[in-house]
């Protein structure tokens, strides 16, 4: 099976195809064009300017993936586009476009979840099997999900108001660093003493495994109102002090989602972080100090995985087609759409 994957849910424009050789996947090609450029002078992606850059390069880079991968339309399975959740002008114009490809070519269409696309990454890369727990970070969401199969995720924590993406991209914003935040901070960190600066610990020592960064980036913007902006040593060392505090925080909260994972998942093996901000060295290295401890594998993608790519998006539809599970070309896209129906907000596993 040859399934082409279309994202287009953020800023980055991204067109893949991953092939089903004999029960083995395969990244046959996988494009992606940033928007950084786009979006630096406003300091954050502006939803309009996304869509427009969208429009201006999808059309090129679906036709560059073919050519690269020596298929046509009809050489395709199935066609996935990620439906959600993200920009709603993104969104429509990559669901639109996978939607014309189907319907020309006579071939399924799936409306991919975008956090499920993230979640099943991990099975495209090092084929691991259900139940596994997940640490989802990126720019727009922080979860915490036992995986037990397509479709079929249990919340055990969520953000209380930010992402942990968010909180690198604001407190690198302070600091005059350039966006994305997450390897600006990161790479400042490199330079810096993260004791300089005592930053508070979100939700320290509370019950579940419910995340929260807004107080933290309250308290970044007041010590970076006390630095020079030109004193490269304190922007280096309160950039450690952001970096080491995130990581704390996503491996406290992580540790407890462990346990309880532990107690009712007796065959469950992994541990998988995904989403841009598991690109972060310091936090793999502590999620895999922490899965070692409690005997579970350890599961990263490559960063390049781990940002959004249209490899997940064609992965994550060709597991659907697999299971016999199509959209309708009338199938909405969802600014919002949960991996967990029942989970109406942040909650504490029982």
């Amino acid at each position: 099976m040859n399934i082409l994957g279309i994202e287009t849910s953020c800023d980055e424009t991204a067109v893949a195809v991953v092939a089903d050789d004999d029960g083995r996947p395969v990244i046959r090609v996988n494009l992606v064009q940033s928007q950084l450029a786009e979006h630096a002078p406003y300091g954050g992606v502006v939803p309009e300017i996304a869509a427009r850059a969208h429009l201006d390069h999808l059309d090129r880079l679906i036709r560059a993936a073919l050519d690269e991968a020596n298929l046509g339309f009809a050489d395709l399975d199935g066609i996935a586009a990620s439906a959600g959740p993200g920009l709603i002008g993104g969104l429509i114009v990559g669901t639109m476009a996978a939607k014309g490809i189907a319907w020309a070519a006579q071939k399924p269409f799936v409306a991919v979840n975008h956090l499920e696309a993230h979640a099943l990454t991990a099975r495209l890369t090092d084929g691991i099997e259900f139940p596994y727990l997940l640490l989802l970070i990126s720019g727009g969401h922080s979860q915490l999900l036992a995986c037990e199969g397509i479709g079929r995720y249990r919340q055990l924590g969520t953000t209380l108001d930010d992402a942990a993406g968010e909180a690198f991209d604001k407190s690198a914003k302070l600091l005059g660093l350039p966006q994305p935040g997450g390897p600006a901070i990161a790479a400042a960190a490199q330079r810096g003493d993260p004791r300089r600066f005592a930053l508070p610990r979100p939700l320290q020592g509370r019950e579940g495994c419910d995340l929260s960064f807004s107080g933290l980036k309250t308290a970044v913007r007041q010590a970076a109102g006390t630095v020079d902006p030109d004193d490269e040593q304190a922007v280096a060392d309160l950039a450690a002090a952001v970096e080491f505090t995130i990581c704390d925080h996503l491996a406290d909260r992580t540790a407890r989602a462990v346990r309880w994972f532990r107690d009712r998942y007796p065959r469950g093996t992994s541990l998988v972080a995904a989403g841009g901000v598991a690109a972060n060295a310091r936090l793999r290295t502590w999620l895999g100090a922490l899965a070692e401890e409690h005997g579970l594998r350890f599961v990263v993608p490559p960063p390049a995985l781990c940002t959004d790519n249209g490899a997940m998006i064609a992965w994550a539809g060709l597991e659907r087609l697999l299971l016999g599970l199509a959209d309708p070309l009338d199938a909405p896209v969802r600014p919002r759409w949960p991996l967990d129906p029942d989970a109406t907000g942040p909650k504490v596993p029982r």
